[in-house]
């Protein structure tokens, strides 16, 4: 007989624990950055953020961890700057190419 699993009683899921090297934060960010979603690419900042740990990276932005929090969260839509400080302190850097 096959039981049922609930939907609550499955473990969260939390990128951050998958993102331990370069290549796979590059694959995440590139996945990310194919939905042209803002708030999608807030939340993928902030778990590559967590997973570097989230004081370092505000320390190295120039911004407060609560700021950081915030202008990472699941749906925000932080300005570009914000963006970039965040990426530079990653040691990430956008590329552009032709559609």
């Amino acid at each position: 007989m096959k039981t049922k699993i609930k939907i609550r009683d499955l473990p969260e899921f939390d990128a951050a624990e998958y993102l331990d090297n370069e290549e796979a934060v590059a694959e995440y960010l590139s996945a990310v950055l194919e939905e042209d979603d803002p708030g999608l690419l807030a939340a993928a900042l902030g778990d590559i953020a967590k997973a570097r740990g989230m004081a370092d990276i505000a320390s190295a932005s120039g911004l407060t961890r609560e700021a950081l929090y915030k202008a990472l969260r699941p749906g925000a839509q932080p300005r570009f700057d914000t963006v970039s400080r965040v990426c530079r302190a990653l040691g990430l850097k956008f590329t552009v190419r032709a559609a």
